[in-house]
């Protein structure tokens, strides 16, 4: 039986990116806030300390900071005609697990959705007409636009002190920035970071194609910065050690950097860490949360009430949750009706390898999202018109950091062990760079999240099943991007190259991005969403589901800046609408 624990004003379910700033905001606000973490505290100092900081094998193998596949986990099937089966290693995408979330482990890019992505269904109407709209598509407008945002997008990036060049100061194309960005009020809180030898050969053959090419933002602060919190992020010093590690300098912004030093100070603010929540309670009526269900590391189940419910973990965690206790109706892909589940969307990623002989790379001077840039094949920034598909993708010559147990780029062709294998693996490793692609994906009525009726967690609650698999839409849209990058990269001149499409049946085995969203997505009607604008769910009033999970499709864009201007969205209603006079706000 459950241990009813002392009432509080709000509880937030997952302390990482979202949590950690909502829980710091509303305790300064005079809200008495719990968080609950089911992973455990960590931090800069001891936990991303050198020696270990940069051991490939305990993160990037052995996923020391990703969730726990043994306790839980999800099933998986690209249709309802096959049988999920459970994720027994992680694979496609890696969520992570402890306080900070997968904000301790990114990569570190930080970009604004285009205003396109927002208005995604009735701007390709609009230009298009409904036949140029894919079969099946479930894709919608958010039901926010780019400009509501925008305010948002500011006060996240100079929180996190991202740095970059603006290419759209309110309306003024600036040389050197994204030409095709949505407004901005101003320049970015510190300088890109510096150019790599692969950017500076992207960056020269792209604008002889007459692209305009621009240093990617990242999170990873190219000065110490500090920031409104009163925070300090460090300086970065190009380890090259970003994606799926902890930065042991405390130049990568996440929430250890950026948030913790002022939320953990706040004294209406308690953190608890391996407190796993498996349950929201609701009231006879199923239209108040009353409290919240979880179970500590001991095995102790607690029951903490509160009068606000603010579900901030990663997408599954969130659709899970809200599926396990009853808040909205499931979707049911055959009636194509209900919203908790609907609109699950990943991304498609593609690329160009170039291999050199006479040029050499240093692959261990390296930073999240160093890199340059271009996007004129991203969102709707070009003619769809007679291509068959919509959507796009952003082309990047990155210089993110090679992990040489992991990474290994050899020529097509090259036998896959033996000899050979070892000679162009030695040979190849620092001379060789990737034009990445990263594509959107749009949602479909056969793309979702439900419960699995045959595998249950370690606490016999059932796990959350995906069925997902990319359509002709985004097989059209990779191979035609692809080939565009393909010309960029002939024009640097390689010696050999490898064009990689995204055509095949999705597979959740090789790692891809951990980029998932939807399966609680807004909007402006509840027929088609399950939270409005403000993220707050439609029926139960009380509960706001903050995070990727409420994206009703996927741009080319990471999703993390994203994510952060909608935590500020969602924030501003909550202290100035939401707790003033609680109850629905749209």
């Amino acid at each position: 039986m459950a241990t009813k624990l002392k009432p509080v004003d709000a509880v937030v379910v997952g302390v990482g990116l979202s949590g950690s700033i909502l829980a710091k905001e509303l305790a300064e606000a005079g809200l008495h806030v719990v968080g609950l973490e089911r992973g455990r505290w960590r931090d800069t100092d001891p936990d991303f300390a050198m020696p270990h900081a940069h051991d490939e094998l305990r993160y990037v193998k052995r996923h020391e900071l990703m969730q726990d596949l043994s306790r839980e986990t999800i099933t998986f099937r690209n249709n309802t005609n096959e049988t999920a089966l459970p994720m027994r290693s992680l694979g496609s995408f890696r969520p992570g697990e402890g306080v900070g979330g997968a904000a301790v482990h990114w990569g570190g890019l930080t970009w604004r959705f285009l205003p396109w992505d927002f208005e995604t269904r009735s701007r390709t109407l609009a230009r298009y007409g409904s036949d140029h709209w894919p079969a099946e598509c479930t894709s919608q407008d958010w039901g926010v636009t780019y400009d509501e945002l925008e305010p948002h997008f500011d006060r996240f990036e100079y929180l996190y002190g991202v740095s970059g060049k603006a290419g759209n100061i309110k309306g003024k194309i600036i040389p050197g920035g994204n030409p095709y960005e949505g407004p901005r009020a101003r320049e970015y809180p510190n300088p890109a970071l510096k150019t790599a030898y692969a950017g500076a050969l992207f960056k020269e053959a792209a604008e002889k194609l007459g692209y305009k090419p621009f240093p990617t933002p990242s999170a990873a602060n190219s000065q110490p910065y500090t920031n409104e919190y009163g925070a300090t992020i460090n300086g970065c010093v190009y380890c090259g050690y970003c994606q799926f590690f902890g930065c042991e300098m405390g130049a990568k912004a996440s929430p250890q950097t950026a948030v913790l030093p002022n939320l953990m100070k706040q004294s209406r603010f308690e953190l608890r860490t391996r407190a796993n929540v498996v349950k929201v309670n609701l009231d006879s009526a199923k239209k108040r949360a009353v409290s919240v269900t979880y179970i500590d590391s001991r095995g102790r189940e607690f029951e903490q009430p509160a009068d606000l419910v603010l579900l901030t973990s990663y997408v599954f965690n969130n659709v899970r949750l809200m599926l396990l206790s009853g808040i909205g109706k499931p979707y049911d892909p055959a009636a194509n009706s209900g919203v908790v589940g609907r609109n699950y969307a990943y991304q498609t990623p593609s690329g160009v390898t170039l291999f050199f002989e006479d040029k050499v790379f240093n692959q261990f001077m390296a930073a999240g999202g160093l890199g340059m840039t271009i996007d004129e094949f991203n969102g709707d920034n070009f003619d769809h018109a007679w291509l068959g598909f919509i959507g796009g993708g952003f082309f990047q010559a990155a210089t993110s950091g090679s992990r040489p147990i992991e990474v290994r780029p050899v020529p097509r062709g090259t036998p896959r062990w033996g000899a050979e294998w070892k000679h162009a693996v030695a040979k190849y490793f620092n001379r060789s760079f990737p034009i990445t692609i990263q594509g959107a994906c749009q949602s479909y009525r056969t793309n979702y999240l439900d419960l699995d009726p045959a595998y249950r967690d370690a606490y016999g609650l059932p796990l959350l099943r995906m069925t997902f698999d990319r359509h002709e839409n985004e097989h059209k849209m990779s191979v035609w991007i692809t080939n565009k990058a393909a010309e960029i990269g002939k024009a640097i001149g390689p010696s050999k190259m490898t064009v990689s499409p995204r055509t095949e049946k999705y597979t959740i085995v090789p790692y891809q991005s951990t980029h998932n969203t939807g399966g609680a997505a807004m909007g402006a009607e509840p027929a088609t969403s399950a939270v409005n604008k403000y993220l707050q769910s439609w029926d139960v009033p009380n509960v706001f589901v903050v995070g990727a999970s409420a994206f009703p499709q996927n741009g080319g864009y990471n999703p993390t800046g994203t994510v952060g201007a909608l935590t500020f969205h969602a924030l501003q209603a909550i202290k100035t609408r939401y707790v003033k006079r609680p109850g629905p706000l749209a």
